[in-house]
C-alpha cells in the first residue's frame, strides 16, 4: 500500500478559476483545514478553535433535542404532531451538519463532535445532573443472561 500519498490531490484550478485545496482521505491533525464552507476556518488558529467550539456546540444541541420534549401533554394533538415533526427535522439537519464537519477528516473536529455528543448526553440524556434525563430513550446496556 502506498502511504506516501494519503492526500488525494485535485487539479490546482477548477473550471471557474478558483484554487481548490486537497481533499484528505484519512484522518489528519492540524489547524489548516476546511470545515463545512470553502475557506473556513482557513489557516488561522483562532478560527480553527472557533470551528471546534462550533462543532462541539452543534453536537450538544443535537443531544438536547434528542432527549427533551418541549410539547406539553395538554397541547392540541395536530399542532403537537407538526411541532414534533419540525423539531425532528431540525435535529436531523443539525446531525447531518455535524456529520459533514467530521467528513473533513480533521482529528480535532472528530474529537470535538464526539466530545460534544458525550457532553450533551451527560447533561441531557443521563440523570447525572438531576431528574431531567430522558430515561425512556436510554438503551439497555446491561449484559444479557
Amino acid at each position: 500500500m502506498n502511504t506516501a500519498n494519503m492526500c488525494q490531490t485535485v487539479p490546482s484550478h477548477n473550471t471557474t478559476g478558483h484554487r481548490r485545496s486537497p481533499m484528505h482521505t484519512s484522518f489528519y491533525w492540524g489547524h489548516e483545514s476546511q470545515i463545512l464552507f470553502s475557506g473556513w476556518p482557513g489557516s488561522s488558529r483562532g478560527m480553527y478553535a472557533l470551528a471546534l467550539f462550533f462543532v462541539f456546540g452543534l453536537a450538544v444541541i443535537v443531544e438536547c433535542l434528542s432527549y427533551h420534549s418541549i410539547v406539553k401533554p395538554e397541547a392540541n394533538k395536530v399542532a403537537a404532531w407538526f411541532f414534533k415533526t419540525a423539531m425532528h427535522t431540525v435535529r436531523a439537519g443539525l446531525s447531518y451538519i455535524v456529520m459533514l464537519a467530521v467528513m473533513s477528516f480533521n482529528g480535532g473536529v472528530f474529537l470535538a463532535a464526539v466530545s460534544g455528543h458525550a457532553a450533551g448526553f451527560l447533561i441531557f440524556g443521563s440523570k447525572a445532573f438531576g431528574k431531567h434525563g430522558g430515561s425512556e430513550k436510554l438503551p439497555n446496556l446491561s449484559p444479557r443472561r
